[in-house]
């Protein structure tokens, strides 16, 4: 048996995605700048695709830009505030994702800009008040805090963290790409200037995620070229991409309520089979929680001679897993998240095991029975 537990990284695309934008494989292959028929059709998608999303997000369609994923969201958002919105400060998290740590601290090399860190309470999450103490001194800042994190499951409570911001006249940018789908997302009445998603983490292709800029902010190209996007990034649209980037948002907001219940059972079962088969064990950043990210299980297992290849058997075994963020996979160093964190501890390791409305309770025994297998085969060091 197979079974896929890292969800996190990205979600296999559901059969109704694929269908939607199978349509405009086959026939409708316009490009949307053109004005005739075959161009009209193909913008006409779009611009359905854009309201439609608006609409489940309690938002104006021109607020949505659409863009490669996640990354370049973050990036455009990052780039926007200190380009063109007048913000002199970045303040983010260590325990970012790259995508908005290196940008922030790629622009925090201009003059005239700087880049700090927030400090962060015993559970991972912002401490508002030294984010409201840092935030008086008056410069304009930009905020960056994502919602879920990707690797250890931590919520950051972002209606306060965006309230703050806004009571201090900073902005806000929140990655909410491990969350957008999985989280009721009113984002017209929340405190919030920007949100990246990515379709892929939603069951939606790759290659397609949108930018939420609130109403109210002009931002120049990000991609320069053609007007496409509000002349907010260049380039002819990822017209398939945004088909199913929209179809994935319908499937996962109208059906939230039933797979969020669903996921959080699995993982409770997973937590609860790794305490009573591994001695020991813990969860980063309380991951185990209720009040975590229910998509994410974050197991830290003790010493033991099979640590340094634990995902490796795990392969072996059909259990496909990780031990932190796809985007640092293959590096040396330790998880960033968990060494800032104060997680890392040598001779333990880390697995993330994270889950879809596609994970079953077979693969969450499988994977029991994998990790049991696993750690039986040896001696504790």
């Amino acid at each position: 048996m197979n079974v896929y537990l890292d969800n996190a990284a990205t979600t296999p695309m559901l059969p109704e995605v694929i269908e939607a934008m199978l349509p405009y494989m086959r026939d409708h292959f316009g490009n949307p700048s053109s004005t005739h028929q075959f161009g009209r059709r193909t913008k006409t998608a779009i611009e359905q695709s854009r309201r439609q999303i608006a609409e489940y997000l309690g938002v104006e369609p021109r607020t949505i830009c659409f863009t490669s994923g996640g990354t370049e969201a973050d990036n455009m958002a990052l780039h926007a505030g200190v380009d063109q919105l007048g913000c002199q400060r970045i303040l983010t998290c260590a325990t970012e994702h790259s995508a908005v740590l290196k940008t922030a601290e790629h622009l925090g090399h201009r003059e005239g800009v700087t880049c700090g860190m927030l400090q962060l309470d015993s559970t991972g999450r912002v401490d508002l008040q030294h984010l409201a103490a840092t935030l008086s001194d008056g410069v304009p800042t930009l905020v960056s805090v994502m919602h879920g994190n990707n690797e250890v499951g931590i919520l950051q409570d972002i209606m306060a963290i965006g309230q703050c911001c806004w009571d201090h006249g900073a902005l806000f940018h929140s990655d909410t790409v491990q969350t957008m789908g999985h989280y009721p997302m009113d984002l017209g009445n929340m405190p919030i200037d920007f949100a990246a998603c990515s379709a892929h983490k939603l069951h939606g292709p790759k290659g397609a995620g949108f930018l939420y800029v609130k109403d109210g902010h002009r931002i120049g190209a990000h991609i320069i070229g053609g007007s496409q996007e509000r002349a907010m990034r260049g380039g002819t649209e990822n017209l398939i991409g945004i088909i199913g980037l929209a179809k994935a948002i319908e499937l996962s907001i109208t059906s939230m309520e039933s797979h969020a219940a669903h996921i959080q059972s699995l993982k409770t079962a997973l937590a609860e089979g790794l305490k009573e088969s591994v001695p020991g064990v813990r969860f980063n950043a309380n991951s185990d929680r209720s009040d975590s990210l229910y998509t994410v299980l974050s197991a830290n297992f003790p010493a033991h001679e099979k640590n340094g290849m634990m995902l490796f058997l795990l392969d072996l075994e059909g259990v496909a897993c990780s031990g932190g963020s796809a985007c640092s996979s293959g590096s040396p160093q330790p998880s960033h998240v968990l060494s800032s964190l104060g997680l890392h501890e040598e001779g333990r390791t880390s697995i993330r095991f994270s889950f879809s409305r596609l994970t079953t309770a077979d693969c969450i025994g499988h994977a029991l029975k994998a990790v049991s297998r696993i750690r039986s085969a040896a001696v504790l060091v």
